[in-house]
């Protein structure tokens, strides 16, 4: 800065205040600034801007697998949230391993990040407990935290699922079957959830045999699926978990010999080109990462806020593959 100013024939106040946008400098002056500024290759050393402010104007995002669809909008939601504050947001995928979530979490937190959003893997965060103490604003989002009290912004996976299967019902379906995620995990059992009280709702049985949970890979998910469609009292509609389980159902619906209705947890690319077009319980991803991010700002900028669950509505987008009726043939 030293050589900056003596270049530009100003001094260090100056060119201070050029570097961070503060106001109180002639535009001649400015340019004279940033032509030195140029010209030296100057850089602003954010380590001993870390040391004099306290903060590092960055936030840590732990995702559970960022090559999943649903995390893109999220990802960038948050991202430009954090663009307006200033900051700058580093990432990371648990690969739905709680080890590997804590490891990434406190790795961030070991890097000064001024605060955390994390989709939870594992069901116990008092790891961080120590983190959020220390001043490391922190909110939970899909999921929330375990073990202890902390922010976290939900979709209504209860209330989707439930809006669903009620659809599926209207149509006419009573044979139906339920494809999710591991039971370990709070949207899959929430959604679970959804579906039997929708079934109970309607006075139908929800066959042990109709629900499947576990792994979303292909293999399973697609074991799981051809079991329903098959035997003597096979499903007539499926309603699938989430994208990844929607995704492998198409693919073995497309050699089934008869039409059967699917309804999916989650949008996806696509979804509306296919024939039929997939109907889907829709939430919004961005959403979800805009209002976590605004709230770990407040918190930043503050705000004595009690921890608070926010959920956010699904809508349920026909598309023609929920409105099958059930096969008579």
């Amino acid at each position: 800065m030293k050589d900056v100013a003596a270049r530009a024939g100003v001094g260090l106040k100056t060119v201070s205040r050029v570097v961070n946008g503060e106001p109180g400098v002639t535009p001649d002056t400015e340019r004279r600034v940033q032509e030195a500024i140029e010209a030296l290759g100057f850089r602003r050393n954010d380590s001993a801007r870390v040391l004099r402010k306290g903060r590092t104007a960055t936030v840590g995002l732990v995702l559970e697998d960022l090559a999943d669809p649903f995390y893109g909008p999220l990802n960038r939601a948050v991202e430009e949230v954090a663009r307006t504050h200033g900051a700058l947001l580093i990432n990371g995928s648990s690969a739905e391993d709680p080890d590997r979530e804590r490891e990434l979490a406190l790795a961030l937190c070991a890097r000064r990040v001024d605060g955390l959003i994390v989709i939870p893997a594992g069901d116990d965060h008092r790891y961080l407990e120590p983190e959020i103490r220390a001043g490391v604003a922190t909110v939970f989002v899909d999921r929330p935290a375990g073990r202890i009290d902390a922010d976290v912004v939900l979709s209504d996976s209860f209330g989707g699922a439930r809006d669903g299967v009620a659809h599926l019902i209207a149509g006419g379906h009573r044979r139906i079957g339920f494809i999710g995620d591991h039971p370990r995990i709070h949207t899959a059992t929430e959604r679970l959830r959804g579906y039997r009280a929708a079934m109970e709702a309607a006075g139908l049985p929800a066959d042990g045999s109709w629900v499947s949970l576990g792994s979303t890979g292909p293999d399973r998910v697609a074991a799981a699926a051809r079991a329903m469609l098959t035997g003597p009292d096979p499903v007539t509609a499926v309603f699938a978990g989430n994208n990844r389980v929607t995704v492998t159902v198409v693919r073995v619906l497309a050699e089934h010999p008869r039409p059967v209705a699917l309804v999916g947890f989650d949008d996806f690319e696509l979804a509306d080109l296919l024939r039929p077009g997939v109907t889907v319980v829709a939430q919004d991803a961005a959403a979800l990462g805009r209002v976590a991010t605004d709230r770990l700002f407040q918190r930043l900028a503050g705000a004595a806020l009690p921890p608070a669950r926010i959920e956010l509505p699904t809508r349920l987008v026909p598309r023609g593959s929920g409105e099958l009726p059930p096969f008579t043939g």
